[in-house]
């Protein structure tokens, strides 16, 4: 997907605005997400074979704060477009901050933010009844470029990892999946995860063409996992061919991207398939994909906080 602001480093840039609630900002962004879909290009995977981008999640450069929810697919789409080789991003006054500048003439990258707020109308309303008045959802936009975009920034923001190999046993993956406690079964030659006995089945390794499919399924079923009523509790009833399941599925999928990149492994669709029932998805609500990559980021965190609390620990034991 990609979304790319209307602002250019000569103009106002950098600054917010807020906005109340528009269907049009929803159908902005999903209308663009359906139409890469469409092509076949799905926004969480990137459509080349040879690594221009470094892998990771999108994040502040001035913060170090990431990016979550709608806002990945959002820069992953522009770093895809543009073939940005980082994930750094910044404000137009962030970068100056840093000591750098937005080169003129680059055009910023559009995320979003939502909050809530109480029209004086009704707060009104809520006084003369004496109820509790209610907020209404709003968007409000952030124009961010990538470190890319800047020049004279501190030579640490434009330094990127490199991408793993396609064929290899990777020990951090490994010792997440492990960390995690999750009942994996290893047998079969079918991926699922059951919620009812809570555990997750996957094929031996050997029998995936390429070893590393076997980390980007493990975690697709894994973000299946964090929604069971002891985690992040989340719907898991919908049978096969609904809308329901198809969601959870989509949630799924984008955990185990969002999961993969902060790993290093590339994101890849589980299944071609999914696609049609995504779409359907998307196009009934176009705030379905803003929910799904809410609980997304949730379901990735979730599970990218066993490797940091077992990190914790480790750096303790070594002080203690």
């Amino acid at each position: 997907m990609r979304k790319t602001g209307k602002h250019s480093a000569s103009g106002e840039v950098g600054g917010n605005s807020s906005e109340p609630l528009k269907r049009s900002l929803y159908c902005e962004i999903t209308d663009r997400i359906i139409a890469d879909l469409e092509r076949g290009c799905v926004p969480w995977v990137k459509p080349w074979g040879s690594a221009k981008a470094s892998l990771g999640l999108p994040k502040n450069a001035a913060t170090g704060r990431g990016y979550s929810g709608i806002n990945i697919l959002i820069l992953w789409g522009a770093v895809i477009e543009h073939g940005y080789a980082g994930q750094n991003w910044l404000t137009f006054r962030q970068a100056l901050s840093l000591g750098g500048n937005v080169r003129k003439g680059e055009h910023g990258t559009t995320i979003v933010h939502a909050d809530r707020f109480i029209p004086k109308n009704e707060k009104e309303r809520a006084k003369t009844e004496d109820t509790e008045p209610q907020a209404v959802p709003f968007l409000k936009r952030f124009t961010v470029f990538n470190v890319a975009q800047c020049e004279g920034l501190p030579d640490e923001l434009y330094s990127q990892p490199e991408p793993l190999p396609e064929r290899h046993i990777i020990p951090h993956a490994e010792a997440l999946v492990c960390k995690t406690g999750a009942d994996i079964r290893i047998g079969g030659d079918r991926a699922f995860y059951m919620p009812s006995a809570d555990f997750v089945q996957l094929p031996p390794q050997p029998a995936f063409f390429e070893q590393i499919n076997y980390y980007r399924t493990c975690f697709h079923e894994l973000g299946h996992w964090t929604g069971h009523p002891t985690r992040l509790a989340r719907d898991l009833s919908g049978s096969f061919g609904t809308n329901a399941y198809a969601r959870e599925e989509l949630v799924a999928e984008i955990t185990a991207a969002f999961t993969c990149s902060s790993l290093g492994i590339e994101p890849t669709v589980r299944h071609a398939d999914y696609i049609a029932s995504w779409l359907e998805v998307l196009r009934e609500d176009n705030r379905a994909i803003f929910r799904a990559a809410s609980l997304a980021s949730k379901a990735a965190d979730f599970l990218l906080a066993f490797q940091t609390d077992a990190e914790t620990k480790m750096r303790k034991g070594i002080a203690a």
